[in-house]
């Protein structure tokens, strides 16, 4: 079988001259991860823009979360005739974010969604590549001779360092000066007791290291910049390693956070073709979807946000020790931690669509064990413990990924372990519970709503600006309630399960009350809010799709075209569904700049690329023998994953053409719903 391979030619000139004609500047980016939560990432051209890059960014245990080890490698090789070449894009002289004159790489490509670089230097082809062993903090760059003539290079790498937790500002100081010790050929970098040490060895003929400590003081970092953010910011370096690079002698840096006897227990030849073979055994397993070139690159994507938490050990520790497994899902890199909201969307696409079946059911039983008065967490803030709670719909996505799972793999024990759980759930919101989430005794709807939280899916708040008030009856909440409660009805009535919940009678008034309150009969659409601060709400939002698309829609069957037929009209991109239609006052056309610019349109007009997801299900359940209309939805990821995160997909696009990446350059529920899209779509 053919090696699986996106592959950009001359990477370079084709970002500078997207940069020139002032569309964006170079940003195309690489990841790696390693299934704790830790990753390895950084732009194409070698040069770092983001605090968050990187070629070793650990996942540490609590208190400590994600931190940046190994922020660069300065390369160069020195020829036969001693001239002296620069790989990146940079000197030693400007550091690592100078652009170069020169141009060596001439190919970039992913190999299994592995990265390599491909350089013509003198006559000689190198490639280097990166990879991280899977759940170590360990990162391996390997160069190599392909071809070449007569002699062998002098490589010169030197590491730079500035130990910080990934979002910590790129000026933040560290506890006390580093140092620096080295025994034969392994050298460990330290800053202080309470920071893990960066051990670095490197393989190759005749390698070494000199000792020559340098301080790169005034490092940009131009993303930061654009984001209003602090991006002038210090590196610091112990000094440089030198080897022989040769067709027949490669040579591969190790840098890790782990013990000397985990990082030497494999050779570099032996971790990369270990990786090589996880990655092919993940798409034999999914080989239904992965049957193109397209489903496989999503089903390697899906694979980075698949992470045992290093962070929450105790947790892990207590899962194993009663015969079970943790597991859970990265929303987005580089800066989101896990979500519950993002975990129970993402679930189908990224575990059940790759059947992988054991880790979805982790999943699930990992975040019951967070539930509290009724609401699984939000999120889990970097380097902690526990979660926080302040959702109002992340619960009711857990009934959706429960019903998903169960259908699918038919795992009964799972779903009867849950039981308690979701039933619990359901008394907490019927009684109430936290921030105001309680149901109207009046009409059966559920309200949602305390003064300072957002509480939605668009929960953008800048200090004391909530940028989109959705307080009261929000549609996609009461969809997601009505659901919610039909299943439970259903899995309760299966299992024989005694309760006092009038479950289908609460059902049944809830889905009579919203198709009286909900339809806007002016627009043809449904109202986004009900008995909100400021009345109903008639903003065309994309959140009326979930009143179709779930398993039991709440929203009646002879109005499901006249909905679809807006939200094609105002919402449809082709990279997702915009969040707000281009008519209404408060749309922004363009997501950039500071936070507080940012956040005034990620929910006012930015598209969101999961929407697709939701959206396809409304369309095939109006127009059910049609899956190659509805596959023309996802043509445009198709182009997208040669740009932001090769092989990847963005969290969020401009509303207006061209629909620029924004956000994280790589995020699960995008990558999830695209893939169980295409799954769905299949001929």
């Amino acid at each position: 079988m053919a090696l699986l391979t996106r592959r950009i030619d001359h990477p370079r000139d084709r970002e500078q001259e997207a940069a020139e004609a002032g569309e964006r500047p170079p940003r195309r980016e690489w990841l790696v991860t390693n299934g704790l939560g830790g990753y390895s990432c950084g732009t194409v051209a070698g040069v770092i823009t983001r605090r968050y890059h990187g070629l070793l960014v650990a996942a540490l245990p609590a208190p400590l979360g994600r931190y940046v080890m190994l922020n660069h490698l300065l390369e160069r090789v020195r020829l036969p005739n001693r001239q002296v070449v620069w790989l990146g894009d940079e000197d030693e002289v400007a550091g690592p974010n100078v652009v170069d004159r020169e141009e060596h790489l001439v190919e970039f490509r992913l190999e299994l969604g592995l990265p390599v670089w491909v350089y013509r230097v003198g006559g000689f082809t190198i490639e280097k590549r990166v990879m991280m062993p899977h759940t170590q903090n360990t990162v391996h760059v390997t160069y190599n001779v392909t071809q070449g003539g007569d002699g062998s290079l002098r490589l010169g790498l030197r590491p730079s360092v500035h130990f910080r937790q990934h979002e910590a500002a790129v000026d933040e100081s560290i506890p006390q000066a580093y140092s620096v010790t080295a025994t034969a050929n392994r050298y460990e970098v330290s800053a202080g007791p309470n920071l893990p040490r960066l051990r670095m060895t490197l393989n190759g003929d005749r390698a070494t290291l000199t000792l020559d400590e340098r301080g790169a003081p005034h490092v940009p970092y131009k993303m930061e910049e654009s984001r209003g953010y602090r991006w002038i910011g210090s590196l610091w370096s112990p000094g440089y390693f030198r080897a022989e690079l040769s067709t027949d002698h490669p040579v591969t840096l190790i840098a890790s956070t782990e013990s000397w006897e985990t990082i030497d227990a494999l050779t570099a030849d032996a971790a990369l073709a270990a990786e090589r073979e996880r990655r092919v055994r993940l798409l034999d397993i999914a080989a239904s979807v992965a049957s193109d070139d397209f489903g496989a690159e999503l089903v390697l994507a899906a694979d980075q946000f698949v992470i045992r938490p290093a962070v929450r050990a105790e947790e892990t520790a207590r899962a194993r020790a009663a015969g079970d497994d943790v597991r859970t899902v990265i929303a987005g890199y580089h800066w989101f931690t896990d979500w519950g909201r993002d975990t129970m969307i993402s679930l189908e696409g990224l575990t059940l669509t790759t059947r992988r079946y054991r880790e979805g059911g982790y999943i699930l039983r990992t975040f019951g064990q967070y539930v509290r008065d009724g609401l699984i967490p939000n999120m889990f803030p970097e380097g902690d413990r526990e979660g926080l709670y302040h959702t109002a719909d992340a619960t009711l996505w857990y009934f959706h990924a429960v019903e998903r799972y169960t259908q699918i793999t038919r795992d009964d024990e799972t779903l009867r372990a849950l039981l308690p759980v979701v039933l619990d759930i359901v008394e907490h919101h019927l009684k109430g519970t936290r921030f105001n989430i309680h149901v109207d005794p009046a009409d059966g709807l559920l309200v949602q709503g305390a003064e300072g939280y957002q509480l939605t899916w668009m929960d953008a708040k800048v200090d004391d600006w909530v940028v989109t008030p959705r307080r009261g009856k929000a549609v996609e909440i009461n969809a997601l309630w009505y659901n919610a409660l039909c299943l439970l009805d259903t899995w309760t009535k299966r299992y024989g399960v005694r309760h006092g919940v009038e479950l289908a009678e609460h059902a049944r008034r809830a889905r009579e009350a919203f198709n009286k309150r909900f339809w806007y009969s002016e627009g043809g659409y449904l109202y986004d809010v009900i008995d909100g601060e400021h009345g109903d709400d008639p903003a065309c939002r994309p959140n009326q799709v979930f009143a179709i698309s779930l398993e039991h829609p709440v929203l009646d069957r002879s109005r499901w075209e006249a909905v679809i037929g807006v939200v094609s009209d105002k919402l449809l991109t082709p990279v997702g569904l915009r969040s707000l239609s281009p008519d209404h006052p408060d749309y922004k056309s363009r997501y950039y700049g500071d936070l507080r610019s940012r956040d005034a349109a990620y929910h006012q007009g930015t598209v969101w690329a999961w929407l697709i997801g939701p959206f396809i299900d409304a369309w095939l359940k109006i127009h059910p023998d049609d899956r190659t209309g509805a596959r023309r939805f996802l043509d445009g990821f198709h182009h997208h994953q040669n740009e932001a995160c090769v092989g990847q997909i963005s969290e969020i696009f401009d509303a207006d053409p061209p629909f620029l990446p924004r956000g994280c350059v790589a995020q699960a529920w995008s990558v999830a719903e695209v893939l169980r899209s295409w799954d769905k779509t299949r001929s």
